[in-house]
């Protein structure tokens, strides 16, 4: 053997009374890791920082306990004469469906009760859950469990004796599947950071993508592992769920999460809350946050509530705005001057001093019962000043025309 990678010594360190279990320690940081990455990922999209934190003290529990049923109920054989070694979480034993579907749920009822956008909530951990899961990964290798076959390769991790399945009690050294795992975590970051940038996708269907590109290297991991496991038709059952979980997240991504190349996202009647541009992830962020606070712009310069809101009787059409900021105080009409000033006359013409003394050159204006000559139609009749000497009505003489009057012909 030309060389291989060895196991620690102890899988924790004490520090007084106290032992730190390596494995939690490294769960811990992975915890810490993820919700830093979706924590900046959802302030990005103008999320409000700390959301992650708040989510993962739901999260993060519901995820632990849902880990641990899972590897309980699949591995009962280990617990039936111990009952009490399930509640041994230091020891190992979880399993990631598990710990995914806990995770999942707790982190959608503090969604609900908190009113936040769910699907947009999975897209920003996408690529935080790889990461957790390979840094969580090597307390596997402090534990010295859940290795593969035997290999005489370099890289072969060499594990105790009291830590072999007897099979293999003769054989040193082992693949460290928990080297390859975590290996191809961080390769799903990278592919899945990937994805977002160059593929065009609804929103909430990244976490589809990272599913599927999970599933499709667990399954060669889990297929080395040489640990106990049930198994149908030759295959361990985590081999099945990882290929029915790897059909169903493509089959969604393909058929429902993909976006037809030079088509735009639905607009919010159609879905668009629920599609996000990869080209200008942005986008949609900045359209949701500003349609939230009722001050989305028609293409009439109106927001969306004025567009759809009747007039009434008496109010006026708004004016149009101008689309560039510059011409606004340009293009704005000239106020409306108000009602009263033209309709109401002023006090003064009613005073003393500008009413004339005899009113009679008035009368003839404005009585209707003494006789006169009629105007010609469409003449219009002014009122001298109140200070001009009073004019004498002219009446009109036989030879003058109305614009709608025929002329007079004498016999």
């Amino acid at each position: 053997m030309l060389g291989y990678l060895p196991s620690p010594p102890s899988n924790g360190i004490s520090i007084g009374p106290l032992r730190l279990h390596m494995y939690g320690f490294l769960i811990v940081a992975g915890v810490f890791a993820a919700v830093w990455l979706s924590d900046r990922r959802w302030r990005a999209r103008g999320g409000e920082a700390g959301t992650f934190s708040a989510i993962a003290l739901w999260g993060v529990p519901g995820g632990l306990i849902g880990a641990r049923i899972y590897h309980v109920v699949t591995d009962y054989e280990l617990y039936t004469h111990h009952p009490f070694d399930a509640l041994k979480i230091w020891q190992g034993g979880l399993g990631i469906w598990g710990g995914i579907a806990g995770g999942t749920l707790a982190a959608w009822i503090y969604v609900r009760r908190h009113d936040l956008d769910f699907p947009a909530i999975m897209d920003a951990v996408a690529p935080a859950l790889p990461l957790a899961q390979a840094i969580g990964r090597w307390g596997n290798y402090f534990n010295q469990e859940l290795f593969g076959r035997p290999t005489t390769l370099p890289w072969g991790l060499k594990i105790d004796a009291v830590n072999r399945p007897a099979a293999f009690a003769q054989s040193a050294t082992f693949h460290p599947t928990f080297l390859y795992e975590s290996l191809w975590d961080l390769a799903v970051v990278l592919l899945v950071l990937w994805i977002e940038k160059h593929v065009r996708l609804r929103k909430g269907y990244l976490f589809a993508v990272y599913v599927a590109l999970y599933t499709f290297g667990r399954f060669f991991t889990e297929y080395m592992r040489i640990d106990f496991a049930h198994k149908i038709l030759g295959l361990r059952i985590n081999d099945w769920i990882s290929v029915i979980i790897f059909v169903v997240a493509t089959t969604l991504v393909l058929r429902k999460g993909l976006l037809r190349r030079g088509a735009e996202p639905a607009g919010p009647d159609g879905g668009g809350a629920g599609d996000v541009s990869v080209e200008d992830p942005e986008r949609e962020w900045a359209r949701v946050a500003v349609g939230a606070s009722g001050s989305v712009a028609s293409a009439d310069g109106e927001t969306l509530a004025e567009s759809i809101r009747p007039l009434s009787e008496d109010e006026a059409p708004a004016p149009r705005v101008a689309s560039d900021p510059t011409e606004v105080e340009a293009a704005a009409p000239e106020p409306i001057a108000p009602a009263p000033e033209p309709i109401a006359p002023a006090p003064e013409p009613l005073s003393a001093e500008a009413v004339p003394a005899t009113p009679e050159p008035l009368a003839p204006a404005m009585t209707a019962a003494e006789p006169s000559t009629p105007e010609p139609a469409g003449a219009v009749v002014e009122t001298p000043p109140a200070t001009a000497e009073p004019v004498e009505p002219q009446t009109a003489g036989p030879d003058a025309e109305g614009p709608g009057q025929p002329p007079v012909v004498s016999g």
